[in-house]
This record gives structure tokens, sequence and C-alpha cells, in this order.
């Protein structure tokens, strides 16, 4: 099974990083994403909601705001809910596991100063490898 999403939009509204009562960062927020149905016609808008966490949710809420452009790379998750008039609902949302900006300073972007390339940001962590021993003899392929 594969579950991966791959997405570049403008945020709809600044990021507001919060924290969870177990102290962990975390910012919830939606972008735009053009699509197209057929060709000659109006571009149309999908707005997806994505949810960062950790050191994700805190490069997000620092260098990203209203309008600006971000490439994710996450997966979707789905979350059972009850609503307030007593319905069952099911909400969809991407979560985050690598951001990165897609425009430049100068295009409009708030990119940390000195940055020659456009940055990303990812929850993995090279400590959460293991090297496997071994030689190429003992690959299956």
């Amino acid at each position: 099974m594969f579950n991966l999403v791959v997405l570049t939009g403008r945020l709809t509204a600044d990021p507001e990083l919060k924290t969870t009562p177990n102290g962990i960062s975390v910012t919830s927020f939606s972008i735009a994403v053009s699509r197209r149905y057929r060709a000659g016609e109006e571009t149309q808008a999908d707005f997806i909601n994505i949810v960062a966490w950790r050191q994700t949710a805190e490069f997000v809420s620092k260098y990203f705001k209203k309008g600006s452009m971000i490439g994710i790379e996450g997966s979707i998750q789905t979350r059972k809910y009850v609503d307030k008039n007593g319905n069952n609902r099911t909400a969809f949302e991407v979560v985050a596991n690598n951001v990165q900006f897609v425009e430049s300073k100068r295009d409009g972007a708030s990119a940390p100063t000195g940055m020659d390339e456009p940055a990303s940001f990812s929850n993995v962590d090279a400590n959460d490898f293991t090297e496997i021993g071994g030689t190429d003899d003992d690959l299956p392929f």
C-alpha cells in the first residue's frame, strides 16, 4: 500500500502555531491548488487542508504567510468525528512530512536571508535509520 501526496499551492491564511497539552507543536492550514477540467476552460481551485507537526509546524509558521507558495510532501489522513448537530462526519487532510519554498524571495516568499536555493524541512532524522551490514552480493536484486 502506498499513501503519498505531493502538492504545490498558496496558503489561504497565515498559519497559526499551537502546542498540544504534551508540548508538541502543530499547525493546521489550507492551500489553494489549481486544476483544469479541460483545455480552454477556466482554472478551478481546490482547497486542501494540511496539518504539520513538531519542527515542520514551527518551520511553516515562521517562514510562510497567507499567499506564500509552498510545496508539500505528505500523506492523506482521515478522521471521523461527530459534529455539533450529532451527525457523523469524516475529515480528510494531508499530514505534511516535508515542506519547501517554491518561489524565490524576490517573487514573494519569505525565505530566510542568505538562501540561494529553495529550502525545505523534513521530520526525517538521520538517527532514525540503522545501517544494515552485508555486501551488495546479499541483495535479492
